[in-house]
């Protein structure tokens, strides 16, 4: 891990490390002192090849999301409010435990997914609500823990989450100790009329944080998110989780990491 000032970061490696090839990431996040990686989608590669990778390079997985749909599709962002798609997301599932299990990856993110067309929003939700509950159930006893997201609205529009409350309110609805909240800083500075008091609220729900800068989506410091109250924030509250770094790099992933030091304080 990069530890900084008692905070655990881990490297998303969809977003960093982009000038290599995705298997070349893993050395390089061990090089630049990334002891732990998460990254969305694992599914194009068999697991022992990417369990080889992590071992060779001394890294823990942290994070996988369950499959999604194609960039662009309606299924880009998941299929877990689509009614009459079920059984997609019930394989996705399925599949994506057996690659936690395979890597030992502690958490597991369930994308939503966008309201399709023509389906009301209470229908969608109601479907979500269901699936997450059916997925509860298979993660029982894995030692995987599922994670809900809200995403927010100018990326996502009709994403059918509609911030970290309606999130929260899933998990309490579904009452596992392994459904639990992810934290994306990013998102939640969009949709949140302040960033540092919805993550003040939610902390106690949320497993695993992720972030990036607002606007922009690149490292801390580049946009107007209060990182100084933030990382305060998480340090009084008490959070010993990890920290994705899921942001686009301004200038290189090398010499944009340099936030680490300039942020945390």
């Amino acid at each position: 891990m990069i530890l900084h000032n008692g905070l655990r970061l881990d490297a998303n490696l969809k977003w960093l490390f982009t000038e290599l090839p995705f298997e070349q990431r893993f050395d390089a996040a061990a090089a630049a002192g990334f002891t732990a990686v998460e990254y969305a989608s694992p599914y194009s590669f068999p697991a022992a090849t990417l369990v080889r990778r992590l071992a060779d390079a001394g890294l823990t997985q942290i994070l996988i999301n369950s499959p999604t749909g194609e960039p662009g599709s309606p299924e880009r962002l998941g299929y877990a409010c689509l009614p009459g798609r079920t059984a997609e997301f019930r394989a996705g599932v399925e599949l994506g435990l057996e690659y936690a299990v395979s890597l030992n990856s502690a958490f597991l993110h369930l994308p939503a997914g966008i309201r399709p067309d023509g389906v009301s929003r209470d229908r969608a939700f109601a479907q979500y609500v269901a699936n997450i509950a059916w997925a509860a159930d298979q993660a029982r006893g894995s030692g995987v823990r599922l994670l809900l997201e809200a995403q927010n609205k100018q990326d996502a529009p009709g994403f059918v989450l509609d911030d970290q409350a309606h999130a929260a309110a899933v998990c309490d609805a579904i009452g596992e100790p392994h459904v639990r909240l992810l934290f994306d800083v990013y998102h939640a500075s969009i949709d949140e009329k302040d960033v540092v008091a919805a993550l003040r609220e939610f902390l106690p729900r949320t497993a695993h944080l992720q972030l990036a800068d607002s606007p922009g989506r690149a490292e801390p410091g580049t946009g107007g998110i209060p990182w100084t109250d933030v990382f305060e924030t998480l340090r009084s509250e008490g959070y010993d989780g990890w920290i994705g770094c899921e942001y686009k790099p301004a200038n290189g992933t090398e010499a944009g990491l340099s936030w680490i030091k300039e942020q945390i304080r």
